[in-house]
């Protein structure tokens, strides 16, 4: 006769399978991303014009003020507008990872009754999504800059892509911790927001930083953002002479440190964020 505990055995094995945690996660992600990607591209009819229209208009702007500055005489071994489009594009790829990724965690408050869902999925999907938008948009002006004869295209490919990938991976270890500590409080937010526009000049997006007194750069260099600014305009043009004091091992220094604070913010105030 047969016990108790076989037929358990017997009624385990005909079950279902658990599925793993990272099938899990993956399941997550992936609904998230149709939601995020149908949000961002279908509800807002100009989202795509505006995407577009903003560094267009920027670099629009910048070349009416060259022509009274002689920019191109402050750029080494680089064309002027190549060189602003880059830096705008990288800029823009960063700036909107962290401020979107921000104000995650607060758009995103009714998923988080679904235990499957962590607070840091929400911040991820986002900023991973603005990343494949931003890349979209740079091969647009890519395309654009060759039809016109511009020097747009990278000299080097691989390290473009490295570059532009570090200024995603610098956005998403800032959204990862501006998330968490916005979220907690409130005037955080604002306060980034002030400083996005401060920081694209400090950055050396519109002028090069090499022009300013030694004492002053070196306060200039310690933010992360023109060190990998820098490497990307040092992929698309092989021949630029980098800001002193640029170091691909400070910026990911930077990026590991500040991924890895973000992500302990999520896991420490998890039950916080959710409640918020």
């Amino acid at each position: 006769m047969s016990s108790p505990a076989d037929h358990s055995a017997g009624d385990n094995k005909g079950g279902p399978k658990a599925r793993s945690a990272w099938a899990v996660t993956r399941s997550v992600w992936y609904a998230m991303f149709i939601r995020e990607a149908i949000g961002r591209t279908m509800t807002d009819r100009m989202g795509w014009f505006w995407m577009v229209l903003e560094p267009f208009a920027m670099v629009a702007l910048m070349v009416g003020i060259r022509s009274f500055i002689k920019g191109d005489g402050l750029i080494m071994n680089a064309p002027f507008i190549p060189w602003m489009v880059t830096g705008l594009m990288g800029f823009y790829l960063l700036r909107d990872g962290m401020i979107r990724g921000m104000g995650a965690v607060k758009a995103n408050q009714a998923l988080f009754t679904y235990r499957q869902v962590q607070t840091t999925d929400p911040v991820i999907v986002r900023i991973f999504l603005d990343g494949m938008l931003r890349t979209f948009v740079l091969m647009i002006f890519i395309c654009i800059g060759v039809l016109l004869g511009l020097e747009l295209y990278p000299d080097n490919v691989v390290k473009s892509f490295f570059s532009w990938f570090s200024l995603w991976a610098l956005g998403l270890g800032l959204g990862l911790t501006l998330s968490a500590l916005a979220t907690l409080v409130e005037e955080i937010e604002k306060i980034v927001k002030l400083v996005s526009l401060p920081l694209l000049i400090i950055s050396g997006v519109m002028f090069p930083l090499n022009h300013l007194p030694h004492w002053l750069l070196e306060y200039a260099m310690i933010n992360p953002i023109p060190h990998g600014l820098e490497m990307l305009r040092l992929g698309f043009f092989e021949n630029y002479h980098v800001v002193k004091g640029t170091s691909e091992l400070y910026l990911w220094a930077f990026i590991l440190g500040s991924n890895a604070l973000g992500l302990m913010l999520h896991i420490r105030f998890s039950h916080k964020l959710k409640a918020q």
